[in-house]
């Protein structure tokens, strides 16, 4: 079979970062709708009350505006995520502000919550024909009163059209936004989200995504929140603001998310020990450096029972999907051990080493 990626690939590293993301996109809006291909049963996951097909996830960020849940759905991703999406328009942090560190296998963006705002997004959505596991990653506009009556008009917005959602405070492009992963902050806004969910005729799950960033102890206080309001889940990670000291690209430099391979290391550590702190309430999903069989299999013996990428595909294209879906099918086939019994297997281990 003929990888696209392998030919067009060279072309797109000719753009920068975010044109080559736009085309891309608009390539992919073109492919006629297909079916994913049927997943090994060994792969299906129970979780928050949804059967994936598979664990492996597409992250936020890559269908800003839903525009090809379907398309990447036909990649083979067991669920797919879109947004960041906010009630209104916005367009982001001025250019450039999406950057490759191609040494570092790495991508760096502020792109500030650029999209078109709820009302075309919901139109596409209600447009699906509802195969496939679609969650929503809402938002607040930047210059919003009151932040946190965007991620409650987000919940009323999509509840008819979400697989589940995702509550966003922890994108550092966005001034003062990780200020709502504050104890207080957080639980006003986990309560009201969740009253607007339970008002609303279909009640998704919700859950929350969290930086890579955080102390110890504000991932105690954010945990402690979250089970206290009965969230159905938690994402770790979101970008970091670090920059780790090997980081080889004169690119490194630039403010704003550093994800991809880097990003690997800090956003495992973190997922064990939320793991650890979440005693089993509910799932997490794991985000953060995911570029093989081996690394998605280490996300989830640190705490994952999903997980999800975006920067890989810069790197590595959609075919991605299947080597890490048959890499895990040969871990499991030489183990003999379901994918649910490696589910936190190295947490205390991972959290011993810090």
């Amino acid at each position: 079979m003929i990888d696209a990626f392998a030919i067009v690939s060279p072309l797109l590293r000719l753009l920068d970062a975010e044109t080559a993301h736009r085309a891309t996109v608009a390539a992919l809006k073109t492919l006629p709708p297909r079916a994913p291909p049927p997943d090994d049963p060994r792969l299906t996951v129970s979780a928050f009350g949804l059967d994936f097909p598979n664990p492996i996830g597409l992250a936020a960020g890559f269908d800003k505006n839903a525009e090809i849940p379907d398309a990447m759905l036909g990649f083979g991703f067991g669920f797919v995520e879109v947004g960041t999406l906010t009630p209104r328009a916005q367009p982001g942090n001025p250019r450039p502000r999406a950057f490759r560190l191609i040494e570092d296998r790495a991508v760096i963006n502020r792109y500030g919550f650029n999209n078109d705002g709820h009302t075309p997004a919901l139109a596409r959505l209600s447009k699906r024909a509802r195969r496939g596991i679609v969650g929503v990653n809402i938002g607040a506009n930047k210059d919003a009163n009151d932040r946190i009556a965007d991620y409650v008009a987000g919940v009323a917005a999509f509840a008819d059209v979400a697989s589940y959602f995702t509550i966003n405070v922890s994108s550092p492009n966005t001034p003062g936004l990780r200020d709502l992963q504050q104890p207080e902050a957080l639980s006003e806004l986990l309560a009201r989200v969740i009253e607007a969910r339970d008002a609303a005729r279909v009640r998704p799950p919700l859950l929350l995504k969290i930086a890579p960033d955080l102390t110890l102890d504000q991932l105690d206080s954010i945990v402690r929140v979250a089970r206290e309001r009965r969230i159905d889940g938690m994402m770790v990670s979101n970008t970091t603001i670090s920059r780790p000291a090997a980081l080889r690209s004169p690119l490194a430099k630039e403010g704003g998310g550093l994800s991809g391979a880097p990003l690997f290391g800090l956003s495992t550590r973190m997922l064990a020990q939320t793991f650890l702190r979440v005693e089993g309430q509910f799932p997490l999903i794991g985000v953060g450096g995911i570029d093989s069989a081996g690394a998605a299999l280490a996300k989830i013996e640190a705490g994952a029972t999903l997980v999800q990428f975006y920067s890989a595909l810069v790197y590595e294209g959609p075919n991605l999907v299947t080597r890490i879906k048959r890499g895990l099918i040969d871990v499991l086939a030489r183990d003999k051990e379901a994918l649910s019994a490696r589910i936190g297997k190295r947490a205390t281990a991972l959290s011993d080493a810090n």
